[in-house]
């Protein structure tokens, strides 16, 4: 179905090929999952197989990449529609009309099918992604999962052969993530569509992986069985992490497997953890309170009479299903999102002071927030130009290019904001806004496009801020990031509250919130792999394995 020879792709001024010599085949009805670290070429690689690369993207591209037998060096993107669906990384860059409907049929409208055929899968579609009750909404009052789940659908509704996805469950919570998967199954089982999917995620993908296909730091792309890939990959889930500690071979890719070898393990490991897992603050300096905060949108109150108390140095996730109302919160206490109702107060040498009523500049001193599509405050030429903007902003020097380095590093100072991958444009603003230390940070879904090392990173970098008495309020639907980072969870649902407390209870109260190791372990109380790592090291002296992502926070 989909054919690499020998193909190479460099784009201008680049120093070397961001693909070297890919030579792969996809067959029909496969699931291919692609994976690599933040930045090294997978999104290249999904938009050689309809054309975007080089036809839009520009660059040279040698080789021949065919799809259903079509070369598409000889048939641009438009004709290759009906054969290739495509979703990118940002949903809303490929929106064309108004309402969550008339997308689902823009597509099918473009390829001239009857009406009745057009009714007919729009259905099909709303119903196969949940969107049924969404239908005469526009899309930008969606949430970003909402609009997620709607490319998606729109990408379907045209029946194509080969769906090409770039992360598409990087901004679904995790029953809505489960619910997409499910569906691509479906099509790929029943109906025999080859899927490609790019995801960092992967502790949500693998056990529906029929093929991995690694793509490297130089450019080389290989591809194999996922349990053999994933023994000695550089990027790995939890779920494998935990097997490497543990010495299992071959390595389980499900939750499921682990649990039935896990028998053993959990027999060798002491009932409590000897690396405890990040308890709630004791702090009592108070970094912000909200109080009876309301957002309401037209008629649709996203956020109903919230209260909220972050201590200095204290790490708290928000959670909670697509559309809860995460977003709207985040924004209003920012000071720059709606407020309908309520009062936020953050503690200065002059008193309390409201973010909403400064100016923006004088806000960001007090409340930073990095938004959940990064570009939205990128407007320079090059990245050394957001760095030094943000330096002279914050009047502290070259804080922002050290800040940058150290959650991503490598990242060139002349390339253009724009052109880096979502991972990296996420990491930008992140230094951005950091470079102002502000008192609280919000983080809006930060590890979407973020690979394990880089979430490692992340994790650090706000950890050390935590040390430094920073509150940080981070908004995710990543479960495993969220056990990692937070010493709190509040959990909303329908605009309210439901949930408010240490991390340890609240992630395991759910499935939907567990991270792997909690469910391959229950009823012991362990949430990292890291925590893991340190009791065997306790009870062997022989050095435990490594990993490259799941570390336990501070003790």
């Amino acid at each position: 179905m989909i054919q690499f020879d020998r193909v190479s792709v460099t784009y201008p001024d680049a120093a070397r090929p961001v693909l070297r010599e890919v030579t792969l085949t996809i067959d029909e009805g496969e699931l291919c999952l692609v994976v690599g670290h933040t930045g090294t070429g997978k999104s290249t690689l999904l938009g050689a197989i309809n054309g975007l690369v080089p036809h839009f993207t520009g660059g040279r591209l040698t080789g021949r990449v065919t799809v259903g037998g079509r070369d598409t060096a000889t048939h641009p993107p438009r004709e290759l529609a009906d054969v290739v669906g495509v979703v990118g990384q940002d949903p809303t860059a490929g929106f064309v009309t108004d309402t969550v409907e008339e997308e689902l049929a823009y597509g099918m409208e473009q390829l001239a099918l009857p009406p009745a055929v057009m009714r007919t899968r729009v259905e099909q579609a709303l119903d196969l992604l949940g969107l049924a009750d969404l239908r005469h909404r526009g899309l930008y009052e969606l949430s970003g999962g909402q609009q997620q789940r709607v490319a998606i659908a729109a990408a379907l509704t045209a029946h194509p052969r080969v769906l090409v996805l770039d992360e598409p469950t990087s901004a679904l919570d995790p029953q809505g993530a489960e619910d997409v998967l499910a569906a691509i199954t479906r099509l790929v089982h029943d109906l025999g569509v080859t899927v490609v999917l790019a995801e960092h995620r992967l502790e949500r993908v693998i056990p529906y992986a029929d093929r991995i296909v690694h793509v490297g730091a130089d450019g080389a792309v290989t591809a194999g069985d996922p349990a053999a890939m994933l023994a000695t990959a550089t990027v790995a889930p939890p779920v494998v992490q935990l097997a490497r500690a543990a010495g299992w071979t071959p390595v389980p890719l499900s939750v499921r497997d682990a649990r039935r070898r896990a028998a053993d393990l959990r027999h060798r490991l002491p009932a409590t953890p000897t690396q405890p897992h990040r308890t709630a603050t004791t702090r009592q300096a108070t970094a912000l309170t909200a109080a009876g905060v309301s957002v309401r949108h037209g008629q649709v109150v996203a956020v109903r009479e919230a209260d909220l108390r972050l201590a200095a140095g204290e790490v708290v996730a928000l959670m909670g299903r697509n559309g809860s109302g995460k977003s709207s919160l985040l924004w209003a206490l920012q000071g720059a999102g709606l407020r309908t109702t309520g009062r936020v107060e953050v503690p200065t040498a002059a008193g309390p002071a409201d973010p909403a009523r400064m100016k923006p500049a004088t806000a960001r001193t007090l409340v930073g927030l990095v938004p959940q599509t990064a570009t939205d405050l990128l407007y320079l030429d090059t990245v050394d130009a957001e760095l030094a903007q943000a330096d002279r902003d914050a009047t502290v020097g070259g804080r922002a290019r050290a800040l940058l380095d150290e959650i991503t590093p490598g990242i060139g100072g002349t390339a253009h904001p724009r052109d880096l991958s979502a991972g990296q444009q996420l990491a930008l603003v992140l230094a951005i806004q950091l470079s102002a230390a502000p008192a609280v940070l919000l983080l809006d879904e930060p590890t979407r496009g973020l690979d394990y090392q880089a979430k490692a990173a992340l994790a650090a970098a706000l950890d050390r801020l935590s040390a430094q008495g920073t509150a940080i309020v981070v908004a995710t639907h990543d479960v495993e990031f969220a056990a990692t980072v937070a010493d709190r969870v509040v959990v909303m649902g329908d605009g309210d509250v439901v949930a408010d407390g240490p991390a340890q209870v609240v992630l395991t109260a759910s499935p939907g919130f567990a991270p792997q190791v909690a469910k391959i372990l229950a009823p012991l109380p362990y949430l990292t792999v890291a925590q893991v790592s340190a009791a065997l090291a306790a009870a062997d002296p022989a050095p435990a394995a490594s990993h490259a992502y799941g570390g336990g926070g501070r003790p």
